[in-house]
């Protein structure tokens, strides 16, 4: 039986887990009928979002986010905060579908009455993300959930843009990987905001304390992202549930600098612009997609592309400009009927 717009927001804003994921479900789908209810129901629960602490996450595989994240919101729980998952997955190459299923490596913060964890698969979607994570998060926030925790797919530098989305981006990161400086890559290390070394033991302190000393330096040669806040490089254990408290104030710290500095309403502004960007490029795209003639260019482009007949960004110029081209002649026809 379809669920109401009215039932949803209903049992969105009453904390009704069922319901919150059904939702989420309806703006993941790509069905036009559910996207039509999807963008009702998402203008309709905007007055109710905006008052959450969005953390987004990353690290190499391994790093252990599931563990951190796990005991990260039991913290905030204790501290009287409720604390939404987003856990996003690789996706399948066969079904799409997610393959690690986070909801099944974070068994103790499922039990909470205030946590919801919900894993979402990639989708192949670059950047860390899937593609309607930030419509996701717009659910979670109506339903009056205080952290976000945004886990990504963590494969590598397109993580970054998960800091698109959140108000803090914090880096995981691990010893003994055979590279000491893996962590110390420009593009991810220009975005984060918090830096947490994990699976620090007695045995590997030193070596710990060497990598956090490495990673200051690095930080000095870069620009600082935000004013007056040097980016905290912090040690600890999430399985053994230490250095966690730390984390836990220096995002708290973090929030209060930007709320303080007037930044983080206008940084929240600019990512609404950048989703704005996106989902123009997304629905143009889909468009093309609907018209065979234009999907037929599409297709030849493509291949003229991918065999080097000419430049890529010239094929695709050419394709734009005949989509536009197209689009005014059937407007013209139109007007003309």
């Amino acid at each position: 039986m379809k669920i109401s717009t009215e039932d949803f927001i209903d049992g969105i804003k009453s904390g009704n887990k069922r319901l919150i994921a059904k939702a989420i479900t309806l703006v993941e789908s790509n069905k036009p009928e559910h996207r039509i209810q999807a963008e009702e129901l998402l203008k309709k629960i905007l007055p109710l979002t905006g008052k959450s602490i969005r953390v987004g996450i990353t690290g190499v595989p391994g790093a252990g986010k599931s563990t951190f994240i796990e005991n990260f919101g039991r913290l905030a729980i204790v501290n009287n905060k409720k604390v939404a998952v987003l856990a996003i997955d690789p996706s399948s190459a066969i079904n799409k579908g997610s393959i690690l299923g986070d909801k099944t490596r974070m068994e103790e913060l499922a039990k909470e009455e205030n946590a919801f964890i919900r894993p979402s698969p990639s989708s192949g979607f670059l950047g860390g993300v899937a593609n309607t994570t930030f419509e996701t998060m717009m659910i979670c926030e109506a339903a009056g959930y205080d952290y976000i925790l945004i886990e990504t797919v963590g494969v590598g530098q397109s993580e970054v843009l998960v800091s698109d989305i959140t108000d803090v981006f914090l880096f995981l990161k691990i010893i003994g990987g055979g590279d000491e400086l893996q962590g110390i890559k420009r593009g991810i290390m220009e975005m984060v905001d918090i830096i947490f070394i994990n699976k620090v033991e007695e045995s590997n302190l030193q070596k710990a304390k060497n990598t956090k000393l490495e990673l200051k330096r690095a930080l000095d040669f870069l620009p600082s992202k935000e004013k007056d806040w040097k980016v905290p490089v912090l040690l600890g254990s999430a399985l053994q549930n230490e250095g966690l408290k730390e984390v836990y104030q220096k995002i708290d710290d973090f929030i209060s600098l930007k709320k303080n500095t007037d930044r983080f309403d206008k940084v929240r502004t600019m990512q609404s612009e950048k989703r704005f960007e996106y989902w123009v490029q997304e629905y143009i795209l889909a468009m093309m997609k609907k018209n065979n003639s234009v999907e037929e260019a599409y297709i030849q482009h493509k291949k003229n592309a991918s065999d080097l007949i000419s430049n890529p960004s010239t094929e695709a110029k050419l394709f734009v400009e005949k989509f536009l081209r197209d689009s005014k002649s059937e407007i013209r026809d139109s007007e003309n009927i």
